[in-house]
């Protein structure tokens, strides 16, 4: 029998943050009221029916590290040093910031395991997302049966690199080496991670079409820096 899987991405608006972190900021780490972050958490905790205790946070420092959580934390503390969480409790959502790197969202609804990862160009080369699939499977998650959810993040029309970065990153993570709007070399991260967990045995991969830099709606750390951080999260009814 599945469970109820759920993903949520929020967009800058429906919170309490000031300029230039408008208005819907919900990363503790970039320079806003940290009044207002707690209460843009209050109000995302609300809406989506759980409670405060019942939504994990990462300090999230682009790495591989994963951390597999099966209880609320206490205090509320961000899970430290880590860029991806993996739980089999129910009811206990798994949360990921992001303004440009790639939030990706995984769920194995039969056996009733999820994951959130932040796969940033450093973490996405590193193979988090990888690592978060393992985990997974260590907990008893099938890749057959996973689900990806790629979320908002820069595409790669406007993610500019140099060459040399372009190159290093594609050989880690192929497939997400491409061509921005102005021919210069570019990285698409989200299609790097879906060709990477294709190999990993996950066929069932929705990417979301939005783009941070270009959707006005959406945070964007390449667009407007400094500014606030978009949630995606995941889980289990």
């Amino acid at each position: 029998m599945s469970v109820r899987i759920r993903r949520v991405t929020t967009t800058r608006a429906g919170g309490v943050s000031a300029p230039p972190f408008d208005t819907f900021n919900l990363g503790d780490h970039v320079g806003d009221d940290p009044a207002a972050v707690a209460a843009n958490r209050r109000r995302l905790a609300t809406t989506i029916g759980l409670g405060e205790d019942r939504v994990v946070w990462m300090n999230q420092v682009h790495s591989d590290h994963v951390v597999v959580v099966d209880e609320p934390v206490r205090d509320r503390t961000p899970v430290d040093k880590t860029d991806a969480l993996v739980t089999t409790t129910p009811r206990l959502a798994l949360a990921v910031v992001t303004a440009d790197c790639v939030p990706v969202l995984m769920a194995d609804a039969r056996a009733g395991v999820v994951a959130a990862v932040h796969a940033g160009r450093v973490g996405a080369a590193k193979g988090v997302v990888a690592r978060a699939v393992e985990a997974m499977e260590s907990v008893g998650a099938h890749a057959a049966d996973i689900s990806a959810l790629l979320g908002p993040a820069v595409s790669g029309r406007n993610y500019e690199v140099p060459e040399a970065m372009a190159a290093e990153v594609e050989q880690s993570l192929p497939g997400s080496r491409t061509t921005t709007a102005t021919g210069t070399p570019g990285l698409d991260l989200r299609a790097g991670i879906a060709r990477q967990l294709t190999a990993l045995g996950v066929t069932a991969i929705d990417v979301d079409p939005r783009c941070t830099v270009e959707d006005p709606n959406l945070f964007s750390h390449r667009r407007d820096a400094p500014t606030g951080r978009l949630a995606s999260l995941v889980w289990m009814e």
